[in-house]
């Protein structure tokens, strides 16, 4: 844009110079030539009271004439001799010999200037020569001294048009920074009031935009926060009934059951209180493993086949723990909501190999009766549930750079590509 402005301020500057200059330098010819003409007229004129005199007194004058003035004479007497620079009778001479004065062109450039001076014995012809040079005199520096103005005009005239398309794309390109650092999360970021009247408009509009969203960011994770709170009470109830049960067997299940419900309320009340964040990385074998071995209890109870394919070796993704752990259990539970009991599914886990930061893939397939074409919509379900589930797994996959595919070949085959961490 800086440039765009300076080059139309240039090219605006150019047209006027060119429009204003070149008459002017035609002027200045005109005014030369004139000039020159004038002072020659002037000079013949000064002769013709001593043209139709005494010839010796003549011949002194023209002398004197030739010594002194730039432009040669020449006088044509009646008896056809000629006084003076040596010339020729054109055409022009013969035509004053009438009694005409007159300007004739020469085939060299040059001009003649005719005076005619009529006397008894006849018609006397006074002829100043004046050159092309002396036509020119002055022109050369004249048009240098415009074209030098021209250029130094032009110059400033661009100096001063980047000094205000700099300030003016200065402004500019605090508001895109300001707008990149709000894109990026960063809601405290503001815009500098400065600049022109429209553009500092502008950017009190974007920062009360930033302070708007900020505010509605802070009652949103104050309103999760206080909805996963209220959901202790029960939990607090189910931690009861889990105590008094008389099996220790079925008693430990529930409770664990409970305590990771817990975990997972306490963990979804810090994420709404704190700000987003990017990065962060853990081991997503381990992670697996233990969502897996969390799972396996009821999916024996429920008596369900279970394939398990885990590296035996740490898999490193660009996910935090808390954050990836929810992820799997969306995966899984999703088998469990959706799936009859003795359903059977698998659970593959392998390093990513088609991107140069590493990264996991995870897959969770069933023998159910498949996925609905929208089982992938945030809020859609075909079970009753919320169908947040894929959702969330989802949303964590897009936080390393990865993506959640759904399919139905023979089942559900759900696939959870996961970047690698940023400074891997």
């Amino acid at each position: 844009m800086r440039g765009r402005l300076t080059l139309l301020v240039g090219a605006t500057t150019s047209l006027v110079l060119v429009a204003f200059l070149v008459p002017l330098a035609l002027l200045v010819h005109t005014v030369a030539h004139d000039r020159a003409v004038s002072s020659a007229a002037i000079e013949a004129r000064a002769l013709s009271a001593v043209a139709t005199g005494d010839k010796a007194a003549l011949n002194t004058a023209v002398q004197r004439a030739n010594a002194g003035e730039p432009f040669p004479v020449t006088v044509f007497r009646p008896d056809g001799t000629v006084i003076g620079e040596p010339a020729e009778e054109t055409p022009a001479v013969r035509l004053a010999r009438t009694g005409r004065t007159l300007n004739a062109e020469l085939p060299d450039g040059g001009i003649e200037v005719l005076f005619s001076v009529g006397a008894a014995e006849g018609t006397s012809v006074i002829r100043v020569y004046v050159s092309p040079e002396q036509l020119r005199a002055g022109v050369y520096r004249a048009w240098l001294i415009l074209a030098l103005l021209g250029v130094a005009l032009l110059g400033f005239s661009l100096l001063v048009a980047n000094r205000l398309a700099r300030s003016l794309v200065r402004s500019i390109d605090e508001l895109a920074l300001t707008s990149r650092r709000l894109a990026e999360g960063d809601l405290t970021a503001r815009a500098r009031l400065g600049g022109p009247p429209e553009i500092s408009a502008v950017a009190g509009t974007l920062n009360t935009l930033a302070t708007r969203i900020s505010d509605l960011l802070v009652r949103e994770r104050e309103r999760v926060a206080d909805l996963s709170h209220r959901v202790r009470t029960p939990l607090t109830a189910l931690r009861l009934d889990a105590e008094s049960l008389r099996d220790p067997a079925e008693r430990e299940r529930l409770e664990n059951s409970v305590v990771a419900l817990e975990r997972a309320v306490t963990r979804t009340i810090n994420d709404a209180r704190r700000p987003a964040r990017d990065g962060g990385r853990c081991d997503a074998a381990r992670v697996v493993r233990e969502r897996v071995e969390f799972w396996s209890v009821l999916a024996e109870d429920q008596e369900r086949p279970m394939t398990v394919e885990l590296p035996e070796h740490p898999l490193l993704v660009g996910l935090p723990e808390d954050e990836l752990e929810p992820a799997v259990d969306a995966l899984l539970g999703n088998v469990f909501a959706h799936t009859p009991d003795g359903t059977g599914f698998a659970v593959r886990l392998r390093e990513r190999r088609d991107a140069d930061g590493g990264g996991a893939i995870l897959v969770v397939e069933d023998e159910g009766p498949g996925l609905p074409e929208s089982a992938t919509e945030r809020g859609t379900s075909g079970a009753g549930s919320s169908g947040l589930g894929l959702d969330i797994a989802r949303r964590a996959a897009e936080t390393t750079g990865g993506s959640l595919t759904a399919e139905s070949p023979a089942g559900a085959r759900i696939t959870l590509l996961l970047g690698g961490p940023v400074d891997a």
